[in-house]
């Protein structure tokens, strides 16, 4: 299933990023209301961004998933590749 990394700008939405353990168990529910086929991976919080890690079948149910969860996904990007040190680490 393709991984998307969606950029959320913080400023849009006061209180945004979540911190509490019921910020994360609303985002956590709306994921599960959505049904299997989406998952959260990891998300990077930064200064005034939060980068999130999503697996989904398509870039419309992450949408879906912002709209459900009331905040933004400014950027969704699906990745086409990963690496890491070792990718070049011959076997």
């Amino acid at each position: 299933m393709p991984k998307y990394v969606i950029e959320r700008d913080c400023r849009e939405r006061p209180s945004f990023p979540p911190t509490t353990e019921g910020d994360l168990a609303e985002i956590q529910q709306v994921i599960a209301d959505l049904g299997p086929e989406i998952r959260w991976l990891t998300s990077y919080v930064t200064e005034d961004k939060l980068y999130c890690v999503y697996v989904a079948p398509n870039e419309d149910i992450i949408l879906e998933h912002a709209r459900c969860g009331g905040f933004p996904a400014n950027r969704v990007t699906k990745v086409a590749t990963m690496i890491d040190p070792s990718t070049g680490d011959a076997n």
